[in-house]
C-alpha cells in the first residue's frame, strides 16, 4: 500500500493506491466515483474502528452511534450492527433508525428545543428521551397520560465544568443543551412523584478532542458529577452516557487520539461507578470518530486555470457540498482538510494550487495554496477525513447546483 501523497499532512494509510489511484473497498475511486461529485465511505473502515475501540476500551463499555454524524441510510444500518446503541437528535432520525429495523430500546434522543410533535413520536416508538428542560418532562407526562404510555427519561446534565481542547464545547456555564446541574437534583425529585421510567443521565461536555489528558480529565470530572447526582436518583440508574468527544485529525501537525490512556482511565473508573451505580451501562457516543476518517469526497477538475501566477484548479463540487471542507463550519482560522488527486495520489510532480468550486463567492475553497499532484482537466480531487458532518451539514441548496450522491463501498 503506497502513502498518499500529502506534502504538509501525515500520509493517509487508511486508502491503498494502485498506479496512482485510490482505491476504496478494494475498488477503484475512479470506478466507484463515476458521476461526480459525490461522497465515497469505506465500510470496513467503520468495522475497524469499531473494533479498534472495542479492543482498546475495557470490557463493560457500550458504544453509541451519534447519527447526526452521518445519517446516510446505509451508513447508519452498518454502524447498527456493530455498536450498542443508537443516539439521534430528530424526529427525522428517529424515523430513519425506526424504518431500518433497528431495537428501539436501545435508542435515545437529544437535542433543545424538540416539538410536541417529536416527543410524541419518542413516546409512540418507547426510545428514552433525554430532556433538556422541564418543558420536555411536562409535554411527556400529559402525552403519556393521553396515550396511557409511559415515557422512558433520562436526564441531560450541562455540567459545571468544560471538556479542554475540544473543537467545540456543549457543557459548561450557560448552555441551550441540558439542564444546569445545580437544577438537576429538583428535577429528579419531580421525576420519581411522576408516571415516567428514569434510566439515567447524559452528560455531553464536547467534541473533536484530540487531546487525551483533556478526555480522561472530563470523564473523571463527569463520573464524579453522575456519582453525586445518582444519590438523588428516583430509581437505580440504568444508562450513563458519558459522551464522546473523541477527535479526528484533519489539519497539518494534529495526530491521531492516543487511546491507550483513555482506556486505563476508564478502567479505574468503573469501579466507583459500578459502587455507585450497580445496574447502569456506561456508554461512550461517538460519531465523527467512527464514520469520518472512512468517507472521501470526490469532485472533477473542470478546468485549470492560472491567474496572475496563481493555479487554481475549478471542481464540479465545493462548500456547498462540502461546507467543513471549506473552512465555514466551526474553523476560527481556515486550514485545509488533508486533499489530493485522486488519480494521481502517489506522484511526486507537485505544485501549489488552490482547489475552488463552481460558485460565485471567494468562500467556494477546498484547498488554500496547497501542495498538490500537479492536476489536468478530467482529474479527480479526493478530500479525506469527509465521513462526518460532511453532506448533510453543508448548503446543499446554495445557487440551486445538483447534489452530490453518496456510496457505502
Amino acid at each position: 500500500m503506497s502513502p498518499v501523497n500529502f506534502a504538509d499532512h501525515a500520509p493517509a494509510t487508511g486508502f491503498a493506491v494502485h498506479d496512482g489511484m485510490i482505491h476504496v473497498g478494494g475498488r477503484p475511486l475512479d470506478e466507484i466515483a463515476g458521476q461526480t461529485p459525490c461522497y465515497v465511505y469505506d465500510r470496513a473502515s467503520i468495522t475497524a474502528t469499531v473494533q479498534r475501540l472495542r479492543d482498546a476500551l475495557p470490557r463493560g463499555i457500550a458504544i453509541h452511534y451519534a447519527v447526526k454524524a452521518n445519517p446516510m441510510p446505509e451508513v447508519v444500518a452498518h454502524c447498527a450492527t456493530l455498536v450498542d446503541g443508537l443516539d439521534i437528535a430528530s424526529a427525522g432520525e428517529l424515523a430513519l433508525v425506526s424504518q431500518a429495523g433497528y431495537d428501539l430500546s436501545r435508542v435515545s434522543f437529544a437535542g433543545p428545543g424538540k416539538r410536541e410533535t417529536e416527543l410524541a413520536a419518542a413516546l409512540e416508538a418507547g426510545i428514552t428521551v433525554n430532556l433538556e428542560s422541564e418543558r420536555e418532562l411536562d409535554v411527556l407526562c400529559r402525552l403519556g397520560g393521553d396515550s396511557q404510555k409511559r415515557p422512558r427519561v433520562a436526564v441531560r446534565v450541562n455540567p459545571p465544568f468544560q471538556l479542554r481542547s475540544s473543537g467545540m464545547r456543549m457543557g459548561g456555564g450557560a448552555q441551550q443543551f441540558g439542564i444546569d446541574a445545580e437544577a438537576v437534583p429538583a428535577l429528579l425529585q419531580r421525576i420519581g412523584s411522576l408516571e415516567v421510567d428514569f434510566e439515567g443521565f447524559h452528560i455531553f461536555t464536547g467534541s473533536q478532542n484530540l487531546s487525551a489528558d483533556a478526555i480522561c480529565e472530563g470523564q473523571r470530572e463527569t463520573c464524579r458529577l453522575a456519582i453525586d447526582l445518582a444519590r438523588e436518583a428516583p430509581a437505580p440508574v440504568r444508562l450513563l452516557n458519558l459522551g464522546g468527544g473523541f477527535g479526528i485529525p484533519y489539519f497539518p501537525s494534529e495526530q491521531p487520539l492516543d487511546l491507550a490512556p483513555i482506556a486505563a482511565n476508564l478502567a479505574a473508573l468503573l469501579p466507583r461507578v459500578s459502587a455507585a451505580m450497580p445496574d447502569a451501562t456506561v456508554a461512550l457516543e461517538l460519531g465523527r470518530f467512527l464514520v469520518g476518517p472512512a468517507g472521501i469526497y470526490v469532485c472533477r477538475v473542470i478546468e485549470r486555470k492560472v491567474s496572475r501566477g496563481k493555479v487554481f484548479l475549478v471542481t464540479d463540487g465545493g462548500m456547498h457540498h462540502h461546507l467543513a471542507a471549506s473552512g465555514n463550519f466551526g474553523q476560527v482560522l481556515r486550514k485545509n482538510y488533508p486533499v489530493t488527486i485522486a488519480n494521481r495520489a502517489d506522484s511526486t510532480d507537485l505544485e501549489t494550487a488552490s482547489v475552488v468550486g463552481p460558485l460565485c463567492t471567494p468562500l467556494d475553497l477546498l484547498a488554500d495554496s496547497m501542495r498538490l499532484p500537479r492536476a489536468q482537466p478530467g482529474d479527480l480531487v479526493a478530500v479525506f477525513q469527509s465521513g462526518a458532518y460532511g453532506r448533510t451539514a453543508s448548503p446543499l441548496g446554495f445557487l440551486s447546483h445538483p447534489a452530490p450522491g453518496e456510496v457505502l463501498v
